[in-house]
């Protein structure tokens, strides 16, 4: 295990990860860089010196992190985003296109997505917030200059 250990702080050290300036700790990127290749809890345990429960809680911290570094670059992409659509809960998936796509026409922006890929997009991005066809929590769809779509949870 030492060696995959070794293997895991090298790829650290080729990506250039910085934890000064990184939403994780070095332990936390290790332990997930581990997790990554199936290795169990209790393994990393054992080859750090720490308790199940510790790798445990370092990946869990770890993982809430990363989710809102996602939830930050989301929310600057929406602030710069020239294009916002809000979807009132109880729209039909079916109708978000067509509002999107008047939106960007306004906005003097392409959206380079056909609408069933737009509305797969969609309904990736928000997650919970679809229930079958139907909007079940509002959205914001945001679209970017250079046609990127982002999805808001509405909250």
């Amino acid at each position: 295990m030492t060696a995959v250990l070794d293997e895991v702080d090298e790829l650290l050290d080729d990506i250039g990860f910085e934890p000064d300036s990184s939403v994780l700790t070095y332990r936390q990127a290790q332990v997930l860089a581990l997790r990554e290749r199936d290795i169990s809890q209790a393994d990393i345990a054992a080859e750090l010196g720490t308790s199940r429960a510790n790798v445990s809680s370092i990946e869990a911290s770890a993982r809430e992190n990363l989710e809102k570094a996602r939830e930050t670059v989301a929310f600057a992409e929406a602030l710069r985003a020239p294009v916002r659509v809000r979807v009132p809960e109880g729209t039909d998936l079916y109708d978000v296109p067509n509002q999107v796509y008047e939106a960007c026409d306004e906005a003097g922006v392409k959206v380079d997505y056909t609408a069933p890929d737009l509305m797969k997009a969609v309904s990736d991005a928000a997650g919970s917030a679809i229930t079958g066809r139907e909007v079940s929590t509002p959205l914001i769809v945001g679209v970017t200059s250079d046609g990127m779509v982002r999805v808001r949870h509405q909250e």
